[in-house]
């Protein structure tokens, strides 16, 4: 999905390849191996990418479809039921959070 949404985005802007690579310091074969899925970028990268292209990292990992931020520079999501999973990771998260800021 992230080679999919990076070609996605570089193309929405305007860009080639080439250009995208030369803004970013990285070579055009970097680029095409990402959009081709051949490579994975590091999270170092990732970043670099939505930072570039003003968009989250969910976004470009295909987590959300959303990729616009309000006028506060917040990403902005609609209500959704939460499945068991996600449920349950942040009921973990939130006892995580509780026992380590009450200390």
């Amino acid at each position: 999905m992230f080679g999919k949404r990076l070609a996605e985005v570089r193309t929405n802007k305007g860009l080639s390849q080439y250009e995208l690579a030369e803004r970013l310091g990285f070579s055009r074969a970097q680029i095409a191996n990402y959009e081709q899925g051949t490579r994975e970028p590091d999270f170092h990268t990732l970043i670099v990418f939505a930072d570039f292209f003003e968009v989250s990292l969910d976004y470009l990992l295909g987590r959300t479809e959303i990729h616009e931020f309000n006028a506060n520079g917040y990403q902005t999501y609609t209500r959704k039921e939460l499945t068991e999973r996600e449920e349950g990771f942040l009921e973990e998260a939130l006892q995580v959070f509780r026992k380590y800021s009450s200390s």
